[in-house]
């Protein structure tokens, strides 16, 4: 265990606890999101937040990647090099091992809240088989608390089962050029917005009702492996994850696509916010 330095108030100065794996998690994802919290563990014991707020390379998506997205997908590259799975990951891309299974993950969801010690971010990753998702699991790094679901299973959470606007509990991305408007279209018609920072634990809430629904209003900033637990982790809960213009998500290699994710409880909760953003 590394000791923890409270003297020092440039690091973030609370521990980060052992993941609460449920059974029959695929081992590659499993010893994953396990690489993935010791990483980040050891990243803020012993990096300032300066230090893990620093631009250190350009990821394969094409954005500056921060140290601490680096330190932690370098121990998940080396996770999944040792299972022989592929990995398609924001920062490295796709790494080929020459497996039928591809993990997709987002190594560290909420960066610049990782970064800064706001305890919301998030490991999050897809088991594909030949293209096919067959489980995700996200992982609250602060709380070591998880979400996993099986493609096609019922999971132990139901979401909200929400079907109108008026009144709904509704988390946003934060509002960029472009997307004022239709943040506040949203936001006038619901109960109560949030933006959190963090896609993949916002859209896990969404699963399990403590939410109502996410969306991107249209800025385009979700890659694939922002959305790829939410593909599995929401419909198996009874809710809908869809891309704001009706775009198809893959699990495509091509880093630079993108798309405005839209999580919701129920089909008709998701069709009357999208025609919401949309104007």
């Amino acid at each position: 265990m590394i000791p923890i330095d409270v003297s020092d108030p440039s690091r973030i100065n609370w521990p980060v606890p052992e993941p609460e794996l449920p059974e029959g998690v695929h081992v590659a994802l499993a010893e994953a999101a396990q690489a993935a919290a010791t990483a980040y563990r050891a990243a803020r014991h012993t990096h300032s937040r300066r230090e893990l707020r620093e631009e250190v390379a350009q990821g394969a998506d094409g954005t500056p990647t921060m140290r601490v997205d680096a330190l932690v997908e370098d121990a998940i590259a080396e996770s999944a090099h040792r299972n022989g799975v592929n990995l398609l990951s924001e920062e490295a891309g796709f790494l080929d091992h020459g497996s039928a299974v591809t993990l997709v993950i987002d190594p560290v969801d909420g960066s610049a809240n990782a970064a800064l010690g706001v305890p919301l971010s998030c490991f999050a990753g897809v088991v594909a088989v030949d293209g096919v998702a067959t489980e995700a699991l996200t992982l609250w790094f602060d709380t070591g608390r998880t979400w996993f679901a099986r493609a096609g299973e019922p999971t132990p959470y139901r979401t909200s089962g929400r079907t109108a606007l008026d009144g709904a509990s509704v988390n946003l991305m934060r509002p960029k050029r472009g997307t004022e408007e239709a943040w506040l279209r949203v936001s006038k018609r619901v109960e109560r917005t949030r933006s959190l920072s963090t896609t993949c634990l916002e859209t896990a809430l969404v699963a399990e009702g403590a939410v109502d629904a996410f969306a991107d209003c249209g800025s385009d900033t979700h890659r694939i492996m922002d959305l790829a637990a939410a593909l599995v982790t929401v419909p198996a809960a009874g809710g809908v994850l869809l891309d704001l213009h009706g775009r198809p998500l893959s699990f495509d290699p091509d880093l630079t696509r993108r798309w405005s994710g839209v999580a919701a409880a129920t089909p008709q909760l998701a069709d009357e916010l999208i025609a919401t953003i949309l104007g």
